[in-house]
């Protein structure tokens, strides 16, 4: 069963055309990543799904009802968009205890999130003690308290430190596997690799890919890190190698040759026979990161040309 379906789902903002005939089904039960450059149409999706607006065209479904009628599903959907909001002088518990209270649902339900996101024993401190990190997590199990089948979260990494990130990663991961549904919105994309099953992929309010986690990254590829061992050779052994026929790119100012590992030796030998001796060589894979910014667009300038185009404008 999907959980949610859309079906040349369309919304126009004036001239700007935010989801452009959308047409996805999302999977029950796992961690779901939706990505995509800024100004894709990602908050967009979220807002009609949630029906805080309406689209300008086609139709969508939410666990099996129509984005009509929000009130059908809003009980069993969870919510965390943006930067969770408490009370600082309350503490976790008190606040939970509020939204509970206020939205009628069981008191048992406050300790059964607070376990559940790791902050039982911290529960009766004030908020404005929290690290940002426990923030998040404490919006997390807001969104929980109605023991939602779908859960939905915007950037629930965005400005935390690296041990925040992995707390965060854990708590998606088990909740996957409880079988709920996890939508989560971010530009972490390591985190979007590390921690979903399936992936949406959306440019300027256009599907670009839907599908398993494992199909997007059977696109990778192998390639090979190679530097000059003199900064100064970079250029003449990246035009070496191009007129020797290696398709080079450079990344990070460093020469990137899309090779298999079996093809480092010839590599070598190419760079010594240009003069040129190497300070690296590295055999590598691609990440999502690499995939993502091939179907979307690696520079301000591409991105930037293309959001025009999709919108009838001159970059």
């Amino acid at each position: 069963m999907a959980v949610v379906t859309t079906t040349e789902l369309t919304r126009r903002f004036g001239p700007v055309t935010a989801l452009d005939r959308l047409t996805v089904e999302l999977p029950a039960a796992g961690v779901i990543g939706l990505v995509g450059p800024n100004g894709s149409g990602k908050s967009t999706l979220i807002r009609i799904l949630l029906g805080l607006i309406r689209p300008t065209g086609g139709s969508a479904s939410v666990l099996g009802s129509s984005i009509g009628s929000p009130a059908h599903y809003a009980s069993r959907v969870g919510v965390l968009v943006e930067s969770p909001a408490f009370i600082p002088g309350l503490s976790a518990r008190a606040n939970l205890v509020s939204l509970a209270r206020l939205r009628r649902l069981p008191l048992e339900r406050v300790d059964a999130v607070l376990v559940q996101v790791g902050l039982m024993g911290r529960d009766r401190e004030p908020v404005k003690r929290f690290s940002l990190g426990m923030k998040q997590r404490l919006g997390i199990a807001a969104a929980l308290l109605s023991d939602p089948e779908l859960l939905i979260l915007d950037e629930p990494t965005n400005g935390l430190d690296p041990a925040g990130i992995v707390e965060i990663r854990e708590l998606l991961r088990e909740l996957g596997r409880e079988g709920r549904t996890v939508i989560v919105s971010s530009h972490q994309l390591s985190e979007i690799e590390a921690v979903c099953d399936h992936l949406v992929v959306i440019r300027f309010g256009e599907l670009v890919f839907s599908g398993p986690m494992t199909e997007m990254m059977k696109r990778t590829r192998e390639h090979i890190d190679i530097a000059a061992e003199h900064a100064a050779d970079t250029d003449r052994l990246e035009a070496a190698l191009v007129a020797g026929g290696w398709a080079v790119t450079v990344v990070d100012d460093v020469l990137r040759v899309a090779a298999a590992a079996d093809r480092a030796a010839d590599l070598n030998r190419a760079a010594a026979a240009a003069g040129v001796t190497l300070s690296r060589l590295v055999v590598g894979q691609d990440n999502l990161e690499e995939i993502f910014l091939e179907m979307t667009g690696r520079v301000d300038g591409e991105l930037a040309n293309g959001r025009a185009a999709a919108n009838g404008t001159v970059a």
